[in-house]
Parts: structure tokens; C-alpha cells; sequence
């Protein structure tokens, strides 16, 4: 996160409607002025879209031209509306109700459903997997772990399509649908799970939509009401609107054609869930008169991050491609996009983590660098090399922040200590709003210094240090803001989802960046077969494939590192070859064509293994081929298994006396260097070494999350331990000779 400021975490509100227009820039400003009629906002990333929406919204309200109340703002994630909801606040446009589409629709489903219905409405269960499967079972069909999350989501694309059971089968022939099971099974499964939740009065959050389109259509009372509540309409992200959601938006609209929609269809990138762009690319023709801005100033990122995202869509083909947006950068020059190729994934893994290392060093925060990648499956090697390297990191997608126990913890414990004001002898001695937080939140975990090692621990102080930085942040904004204050502002920030900032490198996938953005971003794995992923045969998913990178580089403001290796496991079969979508980009590609050969790509940097000193080190010796499992001989694949050196259900033959040893040592090390403890070594790796008890320095420097330069700095002692010695004796001499 960059330094706070006055104007950017608590900027003042602005005193006029016309101070609300101030900062914009000419297409913004149309945008903000453009409050009659139909508007359609074609916003490519890093332009400014929910800056130009949300001041569009905020200068009607203030210049008196819409009121609060009759104002509807959607988009698609909790992140995105919580957002929206806090920069009206800032500018002073309270009172406008700014949710997804789920929320909007299940509030209404909620309020009218006594009338339109009768009764209570039925209980929302929120994850659908565990009625999947019984219908699954009822069905005389057996799903895997794999499997049953594929079924769900293919019910989920039925539902938003509105396709019913029956139909099914022919829906996936229409789409040219890839169905992870036959579609006649996948029908019968269907039926079965809505059978469930009929007899057992339960609904699912597509039911939400699907009902509230049922009542709108039904009741025109009903339809009446909703439409005298909500004049106007903004819908955010409009190039991820489904059928469904296009449908309820109808409803609320009526007749009217008070509709602002922004979108880019070159970031289309949900279609697997039932998302189209071509409600978008068609706005114009349902739309006859609409007002159409386009927005291609990118603010965020620099030339080069820009030259290379304009290249992306300059090569795409289809009826998206053909509404691509040119961005212009308006950042000053950085530093080129750094394309490199490893041998195999730990490879890569280490040295994005060295790099990541390095950027931290060099004074980038943490938590403005970001590794970004195709499948979840894949964080895990990441997970592991950033914590071998000492670097703090959060994977994306954990649970809301002001929904952790801790935060609402500290949020009860801070409430108590304002309304105790001076009577509270916690706050004896802290002369200061930061100074108050950090001896209150000091009762909940927070410390100082981070704790050792990861996990939940850790992840409870990151919550509490957010905090407590906010704190600090606040009162410097608002000198002589008391606890009280802070109180109120927090209050705030949790009714509209507005959270501060947890250090600590970011792991995503590309789907889950979206909207998201960092002074660096790591892309790994863009090898063929993960970029595209393999699954995507079609014309149209392999174009969704080039705008899910798309996606991914224009997440980057400064530094862009994109990385592919040439094997899955070290010592494997070098077959690889980079994304077809960097060819004629990155330096010496071709710019089509069948790409012969991974070598003497000029530009390249090949991601050798180098040490801290930047002197290139051998690479791990005794890798001739696949990982294999040292207990049932199976080839490894998961970065887990490989560092055990087995499979994960084959038995352990773990020395465990060896292992509490190695913990200790591992403890009082990480003490004397000011360490995490997992900074010297990971709990999987000292159980790998416990496993292996090597008996040289060949022997341990073979152990994944060991590699040279902690062979050098530990390797002495663990050999030590493995062989019974105390840290520091030396061995004894073999005189048997040779």
C-alpha cells in the first residue's frame, strides 16, 4: 500500500456539486454530466470507470438532480459494491444504495415476499455442494471431490441461463459447451437437486434471481413499487451481465431508459459462469439514442505495461475484439516487462520469490507486488518459495475483513475502551489515537513485531496490524481525532465493506485480480496448455483465454514479471513452450506460426538459479527425471509431494525424535537471526528431512525448500542433527580406510 495521505485514504468532502467534477478529465467529466437517458461507458482498465460513475452519481445528488434513494448501483462482487458505497460517502453522496445483484434482489425477495407469497421465505443455503451430492447419490452416481465442484458449477451456468433440467442436453450442444459429465447425467442430477430443495423449503442464490423475476413478472404491483423506489440505474462491469441478470434488469427498468452501463468487453473473462459482453456490444441497438464515452486515458500503468496489453488484443479475434479499446498511458516511462523461462516449476516458484525478495529490498511494500495464476492449484509451490524466502504473503479469497472473529473482536474491544474514555487504565500513558489503538488491540494479539512462522497466528495479527495502521493513518488526516472517532469511521468502513489494507504479497488467480491492481505483478506458469488452459478448444474460449491475460498484465502499474517453465518437476522432460498470446511480443518470438524450439529467444532472461550474491549456482544435482515417490514409485506432480518425496496418503517413515530436534534447532536459529521461524525452514521441509535423515551435504541439498544457499547457511548443522552430534562437533574420523 503507498504512503497514507490526507487526500487519498480521508480526503475531505468536497464543498459543491461543481467541486465534485473537479479532477476529472474530459471524458470522465462527460460521463458525469451524461445523466440523462440511456449512457453506455466503454471504460478500458486502469481509466478511471468507478471514479466517473461514482462522481456521476455523487454531482447529480448534490447538484439536486437525483435523489439518494431512487438511485440503483450494481455490480458483481461484495469488494466492488463496498468500494463504490465508500467513495460516495467521500463525496458526500449518501444514502444511495450501491450492491450486487444478488443483494438488490435478495433485499427485495425478502420484503415482498409475505405479500407476493405468503409466509417466510425460505432459507438461502449458501453452499449448494453438500445438496449436489446427495442428488448425485440419489442418482446412482458417484463424484469425486473434482467433479462434484464441476457438477455445481455447471447447475449454476443452467440457472443464470435459465435452463431447465429437461433442457439441458441441448443447451450444451447450442453453446458448444464442454459438460464435465454426459449431459443426460448431468440433467437427471439437476432435476434431482431441485427435487431437494423443494421438499426441504431451501433456495439457492441463482433461486434469488430466478424468484424475484418471477414476482416482478407476476405482480405488476409489485413491479409498480419497485420501480417508484428506483428511478435511475448504474450497472457496473456490464460485459459480465447473464441473461438472468439482464432480465431482472429489465424488470426494474420498465419502460424507463434511465440507465448508465460501463463496461469492456476486452475484459470479459466470466463466460464459463453465464456471463456474455453482448449486452454490451449491443447496447447501441436496443439503445438508439444512448450517449456512448469512451474512456482509454490509463492511469494506472506505465507505456510499457500498456504497449504490451494493446499488443494482447491487437492480435485477438471475434466480435469483442472487434470493440477493443487502444489505451493511452498517461504514467511516466518504467522499466520494461521482464519475460523469463525456467526449467521446471520450483524453479520458477524460486525465483519469483528471489525477485519478489529483491523488489521488497528495494523498497516496494509487499503488499503492492501480487503473483498471479491461471488454476488455485497452483499457489501452493508460491506459497511455498515466498515463506523459504521470508517474504510475507496472503492468498486472495480468504473471508471479508470485517467478518474475521478478530476484527470483530477488536472492533467490540475498541467500542468499550471509547465509551470508557479516561476511566479505562489500559489507556493510561498513550497520549495518542495510534498509541490507544495498539494498547487495546495489544489485549486481542497484536504485538510490535509479527509473530514466527504462518498461518493462523499470523494471519490474526496482519488483521490487528491493519488496524492499527489505520489508526495512524487516521489521525494523521485528522489531527486530534479521538477513539471515538476512529469507532464511527470503522462503523462505516464496515457497513460499506471498505477495508484497509493486509501487508503481505498477494496469491491470486487471474479471475479472482480482477478490479484489482499493484505496483508489480508477477504472471507465472503462461506455459501452453496453462495459458491457454487445455480445456479451451473452441475459437471463443481461447480468445477468453488472450483477455484473461489481458486481465492480468493491466493489473500491473510499474513492474511487470511474466514466467513459464519448460517442465512440470525438475529434471523432467523440457517439452514446454511459452503462450502462443506472446508471440511477436516478447523479444525474439515470432509473431505467428508454430513457435520450433524453446532455445536462443534474444531478451530472454532464463531464470537460472543464482545465489544472493547474483553468481550463478549449480542446479540441484541427482535430478535425472520425474519426482518420483520414494514409497510406491509413482511420479509426483503437487509441489507438496515433491518436497516429501512421496505421496501424500503413502505411509511415513518420519524419524519423529529427529523432527522435535530439528524444531528446536529451528526455533533458537530463527532467534538469533530475528527471523520467522519458517524463514530457515518450513514445517513440510523439515518433515522431508526427517523422512530422508540425510547423511551429506549431496543427500540434503536434493530436498525441495533446502537448495544451495540454505545448504550453506544450515546445511552444517541439520547434517549435524541427522547424525546425532551436537551443533558445532565435528565428525568423527572413519579409520576403516577405503
Amino acid at each position: 500500500m503507498t504512503a497514507a495521505t490526507h487526500s487519498t485514504l480521508f480526503p475531505q468532502v468536497p464543498d459543491s456539486a461543481d467541486a465534485v467534477l473537479d479532477g476529472l478529465d474530459p471524458e470522465q467529466r462527460e460521463v458525469a454530466l451524461a445523466l440523462d437517458g440511456p449512457v453506455c461507458v466503454l471504460a478500458g482498465a486502469g481509466t478511471g470507470k468507478t471514479r466517473a460513475i461514482t462522481h456521476r452519481i455523487a454531482y447529480g445528488v448534490r447538484a439536486g438532480i437525483l435523489q439518494p434513494a431512487t438511485v440503483l448501483a450494481v455490480t458483481f462482487t461484495n469488494r466492488a459494491a463496498g468500494e463504490m458505497r465508500g467513495r460516495l460517502r467521500q463525496l458526500g453522496a449518501t444514502g444511495v444504495q450501491a450492491r450486487t445483484f444478488h443483494s438488490a434482489a435478495l433485499r427485495q425477495l425478502q420484503y415482498f415476499w409475505p405479500k407476493a407469497v405468503g409466509g417466510e421465505l425460505p432459507r438461502l443455503v449458501e453452499r449448494k455442494v453438500q445438496l449436489v451430492a446427495e442428488a448425485a447419490a440419489r442418482c446412482g452416481i458417484r463424484l469425486d471431490r473434482n467433479e462434484l465442484r464441476d457438477v455445481t458449477s455447471e447447475i449454476e451456468w443452467a440457472k443464470v441461463t435459465q435452463t431447465v433440467p429437461a433442457d439441458y442436453p441441448a443447451a450444451v450442444v447450442k453453446s458448444q459447451r464442454d459438460a464435465p459429465r454426459d449431459p443426460a447425467e448431468l440433467s437427471q442430477i439437476y432435476a434431482m437437486y431441485e427435487q431437494l430443495k423443494r421438499d426441504r423449503s431451501v433456495i439457492d442464490f441463482e433461486d434469488v434471481l430466478l424468484l424475484t423475476v418471477g414476482i416482478l413478472q407476476d405482480r405488476h404491483d409489485i413491479a409498480d413499487h419497485v420501480r417508484r423506489q428506483y428511478q435511475h440505474f448504474v450497472v457496473d462491469e456490464y460485459q459480465d451481465v447473464s441473461p438472468l441478470q439482464q432480465r431482472l434488469l429489465d424488470l426494474w427498468l420498465g419502460d424507463r431508459d434511465n440507465l448508465c452501463v460501463v463496461g469492456d468487453a476486452g475484459q470479459t473473462i466470466y463466460s464459463f459462469t453465464g456471463a456474455t459482453p453482448d449486452h454490451l456490444l449491443n447496447f447501441r441497438t436496443r439503445h438508439p439514442g444512448a450517449t456512448v464515452v469512451k474512456l482509454v486515458r490509463d492511469y494506472r500503468s506505465t507505456p510499457q505495461v500498456v504497449h504490451l496489453a494493446n499488443g494482447l488484443l491487437s492480435q485477438a479475434r471475434g466480435k469483442a475484439a472487434e470493440h477493443r479499446l487502444e489505451l493511452v498511458s498517461q504514467r511516466g516511462r518504467g522499466p520494461e516487462p521482464v519475460y523469463t523461462e525456467y526449467a521446471d516449476e520450483p524453479a520458477e516458484a524460486e525465483g519469483t520469490a528471489r525477485r519478489i525478495r529483491d523488489l521488497i529490498a528495494a523498497g516496494v511494500p509487499a503488499g503492492e507486488i501480487a503473483v498471479l495464476y491461471r488454476v488455485n492449484s497452483q499457489s501452493e509451490v508460491y506459497e511455498q518459495a515466498l515463506a523459504d524466502a521470508g517474504v510475507p504473503y496472503q492468498l486472495r479469497g480468504a473471508e471479508r475483513f470485517f467478518d474475521r472473529p478478530e476484527v470483530r473482536e477488536a472492533g467490540v474491544a475498541l467500542r468499550g475502551a471509547a465509551r470508557a474514555g479516561g476511566n479505562d487504565s489500559l489507556l493510561d500513558g498513550a497520549d495518542d489515537l495510534p498509541s490507544e489503538v495498539r494498547a487495546v488491540l495489544s489485549t486481542k494479539g497484536w504485538a510490535s513485531k509479527p509473530p514466527a512462522g504462518s498461518g493462523a497466528v499470523r494471519d490474526r495479527w496482519e488483521s490487528l496490524a491493519a488496524l492499527v495502521r489505520l489508526a495512524e493513518d487516521f489521525e494523521q488526516a485528522r489531527p486530534g481525532a479521538t477513539l471515538s472517532d476512529l469507532v464511527a469511521e470503522l462503523d462505516e468502513r464496515a457497513a460499506a465493506q471498505h477495508a484497509p489494507t493486509v501487508q503481505g504479497v498477494t496469491l491470486a488467480s487471474l479471475h479472482s485480480a480482477k478490479g484489482l491492481e499493484w505496483d508489480a505483478a508477477f504472471l507465472v506458469g503462461l506455459s501452453e496448455g496453462m495459458m491457454p488452459i487445455a480445456y479451451a478448444k473452441t475459437d471463443e474460449q481461447v480468445e477468453e483465454e488472450r483477455r484473461l491475460l489481458y486481465v492480468g498484465v493491466t493489473r500491473a502499474r510499474f513492474h511487470l514479471s511474466l514466467s513459464w517453465a519448460l517442465s512440470r518437476s525438475p529434471g523432467g522432460r523440457g517439452n514446454r513452450r511459452a503462450t502462443r498470446f506472446l508471440n511477436g511480443l516478447r523479444p525474439g518470438s515470432a509473431a505467428a506460426g508454430p513457435r520450433g524450439g524453446t532455445g536462443g529467444a534474444g531478451g530472454i532472461d532464463r531464470g537460472s538459479r543464482t545465489g544472493t550474491g547474483g553468481a550463478e549456482t549449480p542446479a540441484r544435482p541427482g535430478r535425472r527425471g520425474p519426482v518420483r515417490c520414494r514409497v510406491c514409485g509413482k511420479t509426483l506432480t503437487e509441489a507438496g509431494e515433491m518436497k516429501l518425496m512421496r505421496c501424500e496418503d503413502c505411509p511415513s517413515d518420519m524419524d519423529e525424535a529427529l523432527y522435535e530436534r530439528l524444531r528446536e534447532w529451528r526455533a533458537d536459529r530463527a532467534k538469533e537471526i530475528s527471523q520467522p521461524a519458517y524463514c530457515v525452514f518450513t514445517d513440510k521441509t523439515l518433515m522431508a528431512i526427517a523422512e530422508a535423515a540425510p547423511g551429506d551435504e549431496g543427500e540434503l541439498v536434493v530436498i525441495a525448500g533446502v537448495g544451495n544457499r540454505k545448504l550453506t547457511r544450515f546445511g552444517a548443522d541439520v547434517l549435524a542433527i541427522c547424525a546425532g552430534r551436537t551443533v558445532g562437533q565435528e565428525p568423527e574420523e572413519d579409520g576403516a580406510g577405503v
